[in-house]
């Protein structure tokens, strides 16, 4: 039997960024294959937070991120193989998943940096895992 997984969250660089900052975060999420040619990770699955003026005073930019799988709790290291790698590529100031499944609860990873942020290439990267056992979702 098969149950479904949901897995969705955001990852957060600071607002503070340049037009070149900006567009390496954007280059890595749009180089991740199309969920047509992955199991795991997919560019459909985020979202790409556009540049406006108006919200420029906005101290924080966030790619929100979610996707519906079947029984991923069993590939979760492939899955957070997959993650760490696109952060990798990234700017970023912390990233967070969710992880709800039926069989073994609701966990929550975050990502950190001992730094201000991330710098693509650098490896630091921090990440803490809490779980929690509800009832299923």
């Amino acid at each position: 039997m098969e149950f479904e997984s949901l897995v969705y969250g955001c990852i957060i660089d600071s607002k503070r960024l340049d037009a070149e900052r900006r567009e390496i975060n954007r280059k890595a999420m749009l180089e991740l294959p199309s969920q047509d040619e992955w199991q795991f990770l997919a560019r459909e699955m985020f979202s790409l937070p556009q540049p406006s003026p108006e919200l420029d005073t906005v101290n924080n930019e966030v790619f929100h991120f979610g996707a519906s799988y079947r029984g991923i709790e069993y590939e979760w290291q492939s899955w957070i193989a997959q993650f760490e790698q696109l952060l990798s590529k990234m700017y970023w100031v912390s990233a967070k998943v969710h992880l709800e499944t039926v069989l073994s609860g609701s966990h929550t990873f975050t990502w950190e940096t001992s730094g201000d942020f991330h710098t693509p290439g650098s490896g630091d990267m921090q990440v803490q895992c809490e779980w929690s056992r509800e009832d299923a979702f």
